[in-house]
């Protein structure tokens, strides 16, 4: 066999085979690309690899969670809010209706009078009235014009959830013209 030079001859064929499977090992080494992709990567192939880590969606989970807890607190909190405020602007209108009649009619008489709303006018809430009228002013006895001056409390109340009564007043004041003698009311 031939190794080396140009006709040149060795002495032990074993070693020479040998010698050539070494320097042949040794050339595949160096001109295999892929091992040396895995020795010496280049810079694109160094980046981490795409995606997230468990212990990361754990924390993306966690942080998510508190923000939504803490959103249904808040929309929990308000619609409480909007119902009481429902609850008091339709009572609030029951009672000018309730107080616009008992100032409309100067006729009506000195007296404390009550009675409950209609559950279909409040939205199914329990709720009423109380009416004081008290006279303020009386005319003088013997004069021309018999206008006396009344002064008109309105109570409310109604029930906000099963114990929670809730009450506001409303006060004015009506001209009361007191019955005539020999008048039929």
């Amino acid at each position: 066999m031939k190794f080396g030079g140009a006709g040149r001859q060795t002495a032990c064929p074993g070693l020479a085979r040998l010698l050539k499977y070494k320097v042949r090992l040794a050339l595949c080494r160096g001109s295999d690309r892929s091992k040396r992709r895995v020795a010496n990567p280049p810079q694109a192939a160094r980046l981490p690899h795409k995606g997230f880590t468990l212990l990361e969606m754990i924390v993306a989970t966690l942080i998510m969670a508190i923000a939504v807890v803490g959103l249904l607190n808040g929309i929990a909190g308000a619609t409480r809010n909007a119902a009481r405020v429902r609850e008091y602007d339709r009572v609030v209108q029951l009672a000018r209706l309730r107080m616009n009649d008992l100032m409309a009619n100067p006729m009506a008489p000195i007296a404390t009078s009550s009675d409950r709303f209609n559950p279909a006018l409040t939205g199914g809430i329990e709720a009423g009235w109380q009416a004081q009228i008290i006279p303020l002013l009386k005319p003088p006895d013997g004069a021309p014009i018999q206008v006396g001056l009344d002064r008109v409390v309105l109570q409310v109340w109604w029930m906000a959830g099963a114990d929670n009564r809730r009450t506001f007043t409303l006060e004015g004041f009506r001209e009361h013209f007191p019955p005539q003698p020999g008048a039929t009311q």
